[in-house]
């Protein structure tokens, strides 16, 4: 069975998109612009309804569906523009309408059947429901192949049984897109991975919370346990054009890559609200912008944010569901792991600069802190990504006999234009197979270079030259420092014993 809510595509003009966007925006600094409100909110579990309804109310959804069901068209420049709107007042907010646009919406857009979509784009649009993705298992979480979900064929419905956790808006979502591995008749499971779409208002579709997470930071946004026993209409599962593996492939680049969005108003807020601070508070009678070290650390709150910017351009052009970016995974685990870095370093700064007023779950700095860690966790942990950086960058040295690294760069469609301005930092050769240690240096230090490469572009592009040679210069200064800990990357191994040895206080000398 399936919900038959009105599904007729509305007949109106589209509205130019900078009209939604205002009222967007206005809407947004509205319920957000009382500081004792946002306090409040940064204390509290769950957004109010209230609240999620007035967000809601302004269909910023929209920008993820296409016009045919309703939408606005599915821009990604759209897309990333709601995203870095909300994330200037809530970054939970933020990870909500992303969660819903690159994890829901976008996926059963492009591979779901007509009559699914049909059912599912107009709850989004008219009825304020929301929708979620669920990979991860409490054994499974990097190692998501490995998952143990499995679904079997019951006639006209497919019984789904499992566990997940750890999937964002756990108990609030309306709608679904599930993972599973087929089961066969000897009950082993299928190396493919199934994408199935569960409606929670539907009888036999619904997930169970077992249990509520008591997640240390994005208090808005539930997180749990689950257990699934449900049957999903055959018509739910969504149909890749190739293998269900590419499928998610392409389902996690596009989401990575659009992580921009989601760090490009967090910056913002990072850089202004430390700029005003800075200008505003005096230390040994005078203001304390007019330190060195201060001017430092405001300097790169800026370049974080011209380089986000560099990222979001990057990702509009090449983001869209008529791509297939499932062999794009260098691209996109260089956006999201450096964007992400860059969220956090932001908001460590931030912190230190504002001082012990910060030191506060209630103050946008404290809040910055906690949330913004863990977008270095999901969706990969960067030290995975930057591993595969790395390694997919040996991997294509080899291929192409380059062994010099400046040289193999200045050939590469997303390095080229770094080449011609940090290869003289770079002018050595890769020989040989590094260690999954030095991998990840590797794979941090090749982001950066892609950081220069997208900032460059955006420079052609007219942006403002002082943001773009201050952005150059830190990232310039940070591939140098980088360069430097990839050659000199420890190779300390573990101790056997543990901390067994560590009786320091035996070794203390006295004075007579």
């Amino acid at each position: 069975m399936t919900s038959t809510l009105p599904n007729t595509p509305t007949t109106q003009p589209l509205e130019p998109f900078q009209a939604f966007f205002a009222r967007y925006q206005d809407r947004l600094s509205e319920l957000f612009g009382d500081e004792g409100t946002v306090r409040r909110l940064a204390l509290e579990r769950d957004f109010p309804p209230s609240l999620i309804r007035a967000v809601l109310a302004t269909k910023p959804l929209s920008v993820y569906i296409d016009e045919a069901h309703g939408g606005r068209g599915g821009h990604v420049h759209e897309g990333l523009s709601v995203l870095e709107a909300a994330s200037y007042h809530s970054l939970a907010l933020s990870l909500t309408l992303g969660i819903n646009g690159a994890l829901f919406l976008q996926p059963v857009g492009k591979y779901g059947e007509e009559t699914l979509k049909q059912n599912v784009f107009p709850r989004f649009l008219q009825h304020q429901n929301m929708g979620g993705l669920m990979i991860t298992e409490p054994d499974y979480g990097s190692d998501a192949l490995s998952m143990e979900t499995s679904w079997t064929d019951e006639g006209d419905s497919a019984r789904i049984q499992g566990r997940k956790h750890w999937a964002g808006l756990t108990g609030l979502a309306d709608f679904w897109l599930m993972t599973a591995r087929a089961k066969n008749a000897d009950g082993s499971l299928g190396r493919d991975v199934d994408f199935f779409v569960l409606d929670g208002h539907e009888p036999h579709q619904s997930i169970v919370v077992e249990e509520r997470y008591p997640n240390l930071g994005l208090y808005p946004i539930p997180y749990g346990l689950n257990r699934v026993d449900v049957r999903a209409p055959h018509a739910h599962k969504l149909q890749p054009t190739r293998s269900g593996l590419k499928m998610m492939l392409d389902l996690l680049h596009r989401s990575r890559v659009q992580f921009p969005g989601m760090a490009m108003g967090f910056l913002r807020r990072m850089a202004d609200d430390a700029l005003k601070h800075v200008s505003e508070r005096r230390v040994g009678g005078r203001a304390l912008a007019t330190y060195d070290q201060v001017k430092h650390r405001v300097a790169a709150l800026q370049s974080a944010v011209t380089q986000s910017a560099a990222m979001c351009l990057f990702s509009s052009e090449r983001a869209g569901v008529e791509h297939d970016l499932s062999k794009d995974g260098l691209a996109a685990n260089i956006v999201k792991a450096v964007m992400t870095d860059r969220m956090q370093d932001s908001a460590q700064s931030f912190l230190q600069l504002v001082g012990a007023q910060g030191y506060r779950l209630d103050h946008v700095a404290g809040r910055a802190v906690v949330d913004s860690r863990p977008f270095q966790i999901f969706e990969g942990s960067n030290d995975i990504l930057y591993e595969q950086i790395g390694s997919a960058v040996v991997n294509a040295m080899k291929k192409t006999k380059e062994a010099n690294l400046a040289a193999f760069l200045r050939s590469h469609p997303l390095f080229g234009r770094a080449a011609d301005s940090v290869g003289h930092l770079l002018d050595v050769r890769i020989d040989g197979d590094l260690p999954q240690r030095k991998l990840v240096a590797f794979g941090r230090l090749i982001g950066r270079v892609g950081s220069v490469d997208m900032v460059l572009d955006l420079a052609q592009r007219g942006y403002p030259a002082e943001r773009i040679n201050q952005a150059v210069d830190d990232l310039r200064a940070e591939i140098a420092g980088a360069f430097t800990r990839f050659q000199q990357a420890s190779t300390a191994g573990v101790s056997e014993d543990g901390t067994g040895t560590a009786e320091w206080s035996r070794f203390v000398t006295t004075s007579a």
